[in-house]
């Protein structure tokens, strides 16, 4: 263990030699390992945190959940949007006759979308995105208020004329959030009392912002909009150990007998489960971490081979004094370890400071886009893990001349 520990502290010493002296030339070679790791670091950091993110909103639109649609919600050049458009949209009686047939499901809400101008005295703000809910829907995709209460089971039940607002539009319209409550809006010429302000939410990468919103219980709302114009869609939640597959495939059978279809005839709904979305964004930043090896690789390589150049003029500097450690009896192994493990060093010092460079990274990302990204323990076992075998494989043919070399012939080499 010793002698390892000596043949370790030894080898950290010239290799600060060798950077010291050369520098140039070292600090080239530390380029192409720090740029390497940097690419592959800095980008799996940023994706994992951007994917995390994101996968925690998609859970905040409720876990093991499905939206019964006309729609179905992904996109791409190849979206059949035909195929959709002529489905007939999802009708509010329908979820009380999916609560009736269904033994999986643990909450059911429907809800209808749309843009308004809501207005307070001389104040208007317009393109509100306006929301119906009814009851469960807060058992589904929890809310917290800043201010008052959220909407009662009696005010669902009686269509009553109340509101829920988003932070940043009571304080845009009463100058304080904490002023909103009690106050009287108009809605496309109705009014409707402001019982309750959200908590400050910001958007989310999903594109969500409760903060800009205002919600309605949906009997009240059906009195302001369209209904069939207002993106109606049932959200369905599963019972706890139930997979989104099994409610999936309860409800496809549910909504298929209640919208009387035959056997040879297609589904004119869609569902569409949350863990899908999910899935696919896995998949697309699969793809992207994929990116980032390929560059950071290249650099890699490029850097492995500059690694390598030092190493062979580092053994050709040092031939003399193998020799002589040689003819005092040290033995090929030690003479082995040592290139290998200062080969090695040189590795780890450019991938420290490619991870220097990367946790700037996250600061100006966290700062810039308010959004957190971070190292894991994961990652930072994977950058020295990269950096020791790269040193190992950049130095193994230097390391094996080193230790192959004839004592005598050596040391008489200048």
């Amino acid at each position: 263990m010793r002698k390892t520990l000596n043949i370790l502290a030894s080898s950290f010493r010239l290799t600060m030699q060798e950077l010291m002296v050369n520098k140039l030339r070292t600090s080239l070679s530390l380029i192409g390992i720090s740029f390497g790791i940097f690419c592959i670091i800095g980008v799996l950091a940023t994706v994992n945190s951007l994917e995390m993110n994101i996968q925690n909103q998609l859970k905040s639109l409720g876990t093991n959940t499905i939206f019964i649609d006309k729609w179905q919600y992904s996109g791409g050049p190849d979206y059949p949007w035909w195929k959709f458009v002529n489905r007939p949209v999802p009708k509010y009686d329908e979820i009380k006759l999916i609560k009736e047939r269904s033994h999986l499901v643990s909450n059911i809400a429907f809800d209808i979308d749309a843009r308004v101008d809501v207005e307070y005295k001389n104040f208007a703000l317009q393109g509100v995105s306006m929301s119906g809910v009814s009851e469960e829907e807060i058992s589904i995709q929890p809310l917290t208020m800043a201010y008052g209460r959220y909407i009662s089971d009696n005010e669902f039940s009686n269509g009553s004329a109340v509101a829920v607002i988003g932070y940043t539009n009571a304080e845009n319209l009463f100058e304080s959030a904490s002023l909103a409550i009690g106050k009287e809006v108009k809605i496309k010429n109705n009014k409707a009392t402001i019982i309750g302000v959200i908590k400050k939410m910001g958007q989310n990468m999903i594109g969500q912002d409760y903060d800009q919103s205002i919600i309605l219980p949906y009997k009240f709302a059906r009195q302001i909009v369209n209904e069939n114009n207002s993106s109606p869609k049932i959200i369905v939640k599963g019972k706890a150990n139930v997979s989104s597959a099994e409610l999936s495939n309860e409800l496809e059978g549910i909504m298929r007998s209640i919208r009387k279809l035959s056997p040879t005839q297609e589904d004119n709904f869609t569902l569409n489960q949350i863990s899908s979305l999910s899935d696919r964004v896995s998949s697309m930043f699969g793809s992207i971490n994929l990116g980032g090896w390929a560059i950071g690789i290249l650099s890699l390589v490029v850097g492995a081979f500059g690694i390598a150049n030092i190493m062979f003029v580092t053994v050709k500097e040092r031939t003399p004094i193998i020799g002589l450690k040689k003819a005092i009896g040290a033995k090929k192994r030690s003479i082995l370890s040592e290139f290998l493990l200062e080969s090695a060093i040189i590795c780890i010092l450019g991938g420290l400071i490619g991870l220097i460079l990367v946790y700037v990274l996250t600061i100006i990302l966290s700062g810039l886009f308010n959004f957190p990204v971070y190292i894991s323990v994961g990652i930072l076992a994977l950058a020295i893990s990269i950096c020791i075998i790269i040193g190992i494989l950049s130095g193994i043919i230097p390391a094996l001349t080193a230790s192959k070399l004839d004592p005598v012939v050596a040391i008489r080499s200048k």
